[in-house]
């Protein structure tokens, strides 16, 4: 589930849920860890909300379906590159020793000036490593819940818990 500051709460159909991490606590933790502003978690908490979210309760502010369209088309490319960064992240975690400046300009190719400081690449790495403990101590049935800060996301400032079941 997804709750935002302003009291709406929506269901995601998150991708894929392994033992190590859902797919969108990947990216929670990646664009945590990062510090992205302007990535899929910034952008729900500015208020899209994405194909993949159902609204679940609470009232949505008016005209939120326009405003959400909006917002995607002005941070298309930022949250695609969010969804860059966390595949990278997460496929560079499953190599431990991997060469990380080899693997980033793989990855960032044809955008190297969007590719990540090693610096920062190791610190997801080692968040996602953290997230992933944390997700194997939840029992069955049980949930994870994380916060993301009101002050890093699109448009408006509003704050989005992610809790996995």
């Amino acid at each position: 589930m997804i709750e935002r500051d302003d009291g709406v709460v929506y269901r995601m159909n998150a991708g894929p849920i392994t033992a190590e991490l859902p797919h969108d606590l990947v990216h929670f933790t990646v664009e945590d860890a990062m510090r992205v502003p302007d990535g899929i978690w910034g952008a729900i908490a500015g208020g899209v909300v994405f194909k993949s979210m159902n609204h679940q309760s609470g009232r949505r502010p008016p005209h939120a379906a326009e405003r959400s369209a909006r917002l995607i088309r002005e941070y298309r490319d930022r949250i695609q590159h969010a969804e860059l960064l966390g595949g990278f992240v997460e496929a560079a975690a499953a190599e431990p020793g991997a060469d990380l400046r080899k693997l980033t300009s793989q990855w960032f190719a044809t955008r190297p000036e969007d590719a990540p400081p090693i610096e920062a690449v190791r610190a997801a790495i080692e968040a996602l490593r953290v997230a992933a403990e944390r997700w194997r101590a939840v029992p069955v049935g049980g949930g994870l819940t994380v916060e993301w800060p009101a002050f890093r996301s699109v448009g408006e400032r509003r704050a989005a818990r992610r809790s996995t079941r």
